[in-house]
């Protein structure tokens, strides 16, 4: 079973997905004229800004807010085991193409999202909120349906089952590391935890993941920090490993540059989703005046998951550790190993800690965006309840499976699911660029963005069919 997932691996990554990301990163930046680097200051302000009034009885869902869903699934164990299982298998360069993949993949995932926003449905249940994603712009953009519903069963499978696998298994073995807690007992806790928020709704999830995210990024970067300014001088031998083991000039412990691009590849685009067609379901559930802003969010988020937090994870390894004797480490173990050289025995349970909140956020925003598509296959109650307790099942399975395993199955579910959207959004990204122009027009004009798809000939949009918005001067 082991090497039959080993072959689906080469072949999805090797010939497929890796071209993919950086040809497609390369051509979506240059289409929109380098907008992941251009647009940093429009990211931080449109992030904080009032979403459009609300109408009477309903709630919505706060750009801020939504931001915050995409980062819990992005910010989870692939910024912490996922970079040190990168690291101990493709060597330190394996983080340069981590950086890499994080650059390009800015530009990837705006493209994805703002046409997220601009295909995105009402949500029945819940009024004021809207659903959106990949199946959704695959069905109305290229009216293709059955390709929708194939997506559509990929997510719904690899985040809701599959990788909430991963993240319990992070959990369980940072506890059991930690404080010698018992896998099942843990991975009981984390049952309930996860039942208790999931079957809360989409707002419970977006209220706890607003709480939960910025505390916990603010909390793992500060002691990165100290790791970092406590060791300055080792930080230029660091960033010179890194970049020589990039390009095979000095031959990793995973060995040369095949092995730094591939792991270096797959723990990105794990960690910071981009172009894998996660993201966009966070991306639609927000009230936004104009699709591009929830495109100019969700890059941030990208640039915070890969050049911040994984970053942090990297140099906290590579400072502290020695890979060629590393010995049988890896994972989390590895990461509560090296930090403990530097700030003591307590580094365990602070990763323990740091693991727990990372990663449950994460399980309750992949149940999300597993739930989005299982109600675009069938919007029944009865179907979404089993998929739930299918999720929380998933949650215990992990808790106690070996690592090797659940990390082999979320590679391939995660390169079937980036196949088929990086398809989808080559052929759609002249409506994500439309979109991006109409933005900056206005937005030259000293106007807040209002759109307005049918002035730009787009259709199938029928949550920005209404009558557009009164335009508002805004201060730059």
């Amino acid at each position: 079973m082991q090497n039959v997932m080993d072959m689906l691996n080469d072949i999805i990554w090797s010939y497929f997905v890796i071209y993919g990301l950086l040809g497609l990163g390369l051509y979506f930046t240059y289409k929109t004229g380098f907008i992941q680097f251009r647009y940093l200051k429009e990211m931080v302000r449109v992030i904080f800004e009032k979403s459009p009034e609300a109408k009477k009885g309903e709630k919505s869902i706060s750009s801020f807010k939504s931001f915050c869903i995409g980062s819990a699934t992005r910010i989870g164990t692939g910024n912490l085991a996922g970079v040190a299982v990168a690291v101990t298998l493709g060597g330190p360069g394996a983080v340069f193409w981590m950086w890499v993949v994080g650059l390009l993949g800015g530009a990837t995932s705006f493209i994805e999202s703002t046409l997220a926003q601009v295909y995105k449905v009402k949500d029945k249940d819940t009024p004021g909120t809207f659903r959106g994603g990949p199946a959704y712009y695959i069905t109305k953009g290229l009216n293709k349906k059955w390709l929708g519903v194939i997506f559509a069963v990929l997510i719904a499978f690899t985040f809701g089952l599959i990788f909430n696998s991963v993240q319990s298994n992070t959990i369980s073995a940072a506890f059991e590391g930690a404080f010698g807690f018992n896998t099942t007992a843990t991975g009981i806790v984390l049952v309930i935890l996860s039942g208790i928020v999931i079957f809360g709704g989409v707002h419970r999830i977006a209220n706890v993941t607003s709480v939960v995210v910025p505390i916990m990024a603010v909390l793992y970067i500060a002691v990165a920090l100290f790791v970092l300014v406590t060791n300055i001088s080792q930080l230029p031998a660091v960033l010179s490993l890194i970049v020589n083991s990039a390009f095979g000039l000095e031959q990793a412990v995973g060995g040369g540059i095949g092995a730094a691009i591939m792991h270096g590849v797959r723990r990105g685009l794990f960690s910071n989703e981009a172009g894998m067609g996660s993201a966009p379901n966070a991306a639609a559930t927000a009230h936004v005046s104009h699709p591009a802003k929830q495109g100019f969010i969700q890059t941030l988020g990208v640039y915070i998951d890969t050049l911040v937090v994984c970053t942090a994870t990297a140099f906290i390894i590579l400072i502290s550790t020695d890979l060629s004797q590393a010995g049988n480490e890896e994972g989390i173990n590895l990461l509560q190993t090296s930090l403990s050289t530097q700030i003591g025995g307590w580094a365990s349970i602070f990763i323990a800690v740091a693991v727990f909140l990372f990663a449950f956020s994460s399980i309750i925003g992949s149940y999300y965006y597993g739930e989005t598509n299982i109600q675009f296959i069938k919007d029944n109650k009865t179907v979404l309840n089993l998929y739930r307790f299918a999720t929380m099942g998933f949650v215990m399975i992990g808790a106690v499976a070996s690592l090797g395993f659940v990390w082999e199955l979320a590679d391939i579910f995660m390169g079937l699911m980036a196949i088929i959207n990086l398809a989808a959004i080559a052929l759609l990204s002249g409506i994500a660029v439309k979109t991006l122009k109409d933005y900056q027009a206005q937005r030259k004009q000293g106007l807040n963005p209002t759109f307005n798809a049918s002035r730009l000939g787009i259709k199938n949009t029928e949550c920005w069919e209404e009558k557009e918005e009164k335009k508002e001067r805004i201060v730059s």
